[in-house]
């Protein structure tokens, strides 16, 4: 169970980081350009990756649990772990392109063309 906990927690964290935009700096105001990127942040930062990921990972352990009984008693131990890992993975990926669509979405609308 232990592993399981430190596997969400790291795919939590990878998951929160997202490298800078990529924009056509032509005509952009530095100043402006400062205020919408911490603003559209913010607006990203309220996909909740932690929660997708431990979401998916309890779906994920149950459906391994049921899997492992199907097969064996004593696998569904082991398919409870090794479901909720893949469902947390999945989840917290799922939640971070959410997130960076987000992002983008919100610097297209002020105007940005954001490149990468």
């Amino acid at each position: 169970m232990n592993k399981f906990i430190l596997s969400i927690s790291c795919s939590a964290f990878f998951a929160g980081c997202a490298s800078e935009p990529i924009i056509d700096e032509r005509g952009v105001d530095p100043a402006r350009y400062e205020a919408d990127l911490a603003d559209c942040r913010s607006y990203s930062e309220q996909v909740d990756t932690v929660g997708q990921a431990a979401k998916h990972g309890a779906v994920g352990a149950a459906v391994g649990a049921i899997a492992g009984a199907v097969l064996d008693d004593a696998s569904a131990g082991e398919g409870a772990a090794g479901g909720a890992l893949i469902g947390a993975v999945q989840g917290g990926a799922e939640a971070q392109e959410r997130k960076e669509k987000v992002f983008r979405n919100c610097m297209d609308g002020r105007g940005y063309q954001v490149l990468g």
